[in-house]
């Protein structure tokens, strides 16, 4: 594995800077040019379309942000192409564009978000996809199975764990309360060999991340940051921050 310098050396915006008031929606290509115009490097997030295909998009149904309603899943990416996100002129992409956009220009954090039933399919088309790209670019997923399948399909590809503390909210509530545990304690970053962690602001400082990172010497990403107070905590016990909300000064060159 190289050096993961670059992955600490920028501020990452968050999906994108979006910012819906100005009309650019998360992760669509507007966010993404206006956070390269800044320097920032990228985290964006993907779905797997009908006929899978890597789709950058974060939400499993396109109900919150588009004109149309029903899973992702259930579109091919001819279909999803043509889908209009409310009050703009961007249209959902392929991670394929997305790579022919940035040109390693800035880092690229990609979240994976595969149906917690189906790990691979999206796993395998990002892989692929990326297999030929030379710029800076790492996956992550909260689903640790996501990360040891990637571990497989494409070794030399830098790879994280996404945790917090996996509190009692709907999005977890298909997990045991023991998955939370191990989720939350970074259980399978031994076996997904996680090359850097990215754990919830709102839950640092933590035993687990503070192992990782200070003993074992992994990267350690927060997010969301959306406040000073958020970004004193990433000062403090972290490497570098996630964000939205707000535009870092200075980000090209310098950390949090």
């Amino acid at each position: 594995m190289s050096d993961l310098g670059w992955l600490t050396r920028r501020p990452i915006a968050h999906r994108g800077l979006h910012d819906a008031n100005a009309g650019v929606i998360e992760n669509t290509q507007s966010a993404v040019k206006a956070a390269i115009s800044y320097g920032f490097a990228i985290e964006v997030d993907l779905q797997i379309s009908k006929d899978g295909e890597a789709m950058v998009f974060h939400d499993d149904t396109l109900n919150r942000l588009t004109t149309s309603k029903g899973k992702v899943i259930d579109r091919t990416v001819k279909q999803l192409k043509r889908v209009n996100f409310e009050d703009t002129k961007d249209k959902m992409w392929r991670l394929s564009d997305l790579l022919q956009l940035v040109r390693g220009v800035v880092p690229l954090v990609i979240e994976i978000k595969s149906p917690r039933d189906n790990v691979g399919p999206l796993e395998k088309r990002v892989a692929e996809v990326l297999a030929s790209y030379t710029g800076p670019a790492c996956v992550m997923s909260f689903n640790p199975n996501s990360v040891i399948t990637l571990k497989t399909l494409a070794p030399n590809l830098p790879r994280g764990l996404v945790a917090g503390r996996f509190g009692d909210i709907p999005e977890w509530a298909h997990l045991s309360e023991k998955e939370r545990f191990n989720r939350r304690h970074l259980l399978y970053a031994f076996e997904a060999d996680a090359n850097f962690i990215a754990y919830h602001v709102k839950a640092l400082p933590a035993p687990a991340p503070w192992v990782a990172h200070t003993l074992l010497r992994k990267p350690l990403l927060s997010w969301t940051v959306r406040s000073e107070q958020d970004r004193r905590t990433v000062r403090r016990w972290a490497d570098q921050m996630i964000f939205e909300g707000f535009v870092p000064d200075n980000p090209a060159l310098q950390k949090i």
